[in-house]
């Protein structure tokens, strides 16, 4: 982050605004809904801020600017048209360790004025760091359509009842818990139509009804990450990566996804390549019970889908086993979604009516497929984790009939900033390995669909 999201308290504190025209008048009038006690430096004030000297909401020091002025100030925010008067006064500012804002010029801020979208209390501050301010009007614009204009009424019927939560519930989980089930569920609904004594009625009676046992049991959340791109994340997923209190994750799952998991989670890493594994999978699937029997919800997060070479039907075997509840939440497997991304169809009328997918790793390592099955006309086939093993699943394939110019492709950190597309035939793809560097994780694709790539390659990673 380039910049600390914060919230500063300035009721009745004075601020200093050094300039008069319409975009020092813009940044008063957010001051002001903020109640500060805003004094503007200039000798002559625009019309907006004139009337507000009028009505008696602001205050005016009719000169020019001078640093002794600065003194007793929560904030400043220099918004002149004089470059060289911004920086003197983004300088002096600083030398005091006041926090300063130079309309335009990020490069002078100590901090920066989002846009914002105002459920008072309830505050949302979105910002491009200075360097976009349209598309961060942009983004309000769209989180206005999605946040209801009873958000701020709903936090103020929660912190009337922050006492007696508190009062009720004796651990920190158990009232998030109880919280988060409060506001997302019928209390909601109700204050969503404005139906607040019957919301205030239905708080109180789930106050009084919690089953403080219930809020204490475990729970294991088996999410599919995906193969990488966030946006390819389910609803689902993010819900309940957002109330989990620890997180299990591989080392396929992305960091822009490990950002989205809820802050104050606990985060443990399970990853495993080939020939080492940071954890073993049994120390995973006991990890697993251990915290869920802790009264933890537990986000298990996996690269792609749980249950495509994921191993999660080992991991969900044992919480069975133990009585513990769980839920499984799909994700776009590595196939779907690499593919997707390269522009190779997995099937397709004029070139393969089927698809099959085969792991090019087995339990003790090694690569034993059943070859003949994976020859077949018009056919795709997709092998996951084939990169250490290419060599033997292509000299195989050929052996067992298959063309040795059949088409085939290599997807590297698929759908990724990061994702290349290598493609060739089963004959050549070891050379273009050798000659490329290619890592994993790596999807390899074989049929005649591959010729497809050229023409249908839509996503050009930056």
């Amino acid at each position: 982050m380039d910049y600390l999201p914060i919230f500063i308290d300035i009721k009745k504190r004075p601020v200093l605004v050094v300039g008069g025209g319409e975009i020092a008048a813009r940044k008063v009038s957010l001051l002001l809904r903020a109640q500060a006690s805003v004094v503007v430096v200039a000798p002559q004030l625009g019309s907006i801020l004139q009337q507000q000297l009028d009505d008696g909401v602001i205050s005016q020091l009719k000169t020019t600017y001078q640093p002794s002025q600065l003194a007793g100030c929560a904030l400043v925010i220099a918004a002149t048209n004089d470059g060289a008067l911004n920086a003197t006064i983004s300088n002096d500012a600083k030398q005091l360790g006041l926090p300063v804002n130079v309309v335009d010029h990020p490069e002078l801020c100590t901090f920066i004025l989002p846009s914002i979208i105002d459920r008072s209390p309830v505050i949302v501050a979105v910002s491009t760091g200075g360097s976009s301010p349209v598309l961060g009007r942009l983004l309000r614009a769209r989180l206005e359509t999605l946040i209801p204009a009873a958000y701020g009424r709903l936090a103020e019927l929660a912190g009337r009842f922050r006492g007696p939560v508190k009062n009720r519930f004796n651990s920190f989980n158990q009232r998030r818990r109880f919280w988060e089930e409060q506001l997302q569920g019928s209390v909601a609904e109700l204050a969503y139509a404005n139906k607040w004594q019957e919301a205030e009625a239905a708080l109180q009676q789930a106050i009084d009804r919690a089953d403080v046992g219930e809020l204490e049991k475990g729970e294991v959340y088996l999410v599919g990450a995906g193969p990488g791109d966030p946006d390819l994340l389910t609803f689902r997923a993010l819900r309940l990566m957002q109330q989990a209190d620890v997180v299990l994750y591989d080392r396929l799952v992305s960091p822009q996804i490990l950002d989205l998991v809820r802050r104050e989670a606990e985060q443990i890493y399970v990853g495993k390549k080939r020939a080492f594994h940071a954890v073993r999978q049994e120390d995973i699937n006991q990890q697993l019970i251990e915290l869920a029997k802790q009264g933890k919800r537990v986000l298990r997060l996996k690269g792609g889908d749980p249950f495509i070479f994921g191993r999660g039907g080992e991991e969900i075997a044992g919480l069975a086993a133990e009585g513990i509840p769980f839920q499984v939440v799909p994700g776009v497997t590595a196939a779907a979604g690499c593919a997707s991304y390269a522009g190779i169809p997995l099937t397709h009328r004029d070139y393969a009516q089927s698809v099959i997918f085969v792991t090019g790793q087995l339990k003790d390592g090694t690569v034993d497929l059943e070859w003949q099955t994976l020859v077949q006309p018009r056919q795709t086939v997709v092998v996951y984790m084939g990169l250490a093993g290419l060599d033997i699943i292509c000299q195989q394939l050929i052996a067992h009939g298959m063309s040795a110019d059949m088409p085939a492709a290599l997807v590297q950190q698929g759908t990724t900033q990061q994702q290349r597309v290598y493609t060739g035939t089963v004959t050549t793809l070891n050379q273009i390995v050798a000659d490329n560097e290619i890592h994993a994780p790596t999807l390899l694709i074989i049929g005649e669909v591959v010729k497809l790539h050229e023409q249908l390659a839509w996503f050009k990673p930056a």
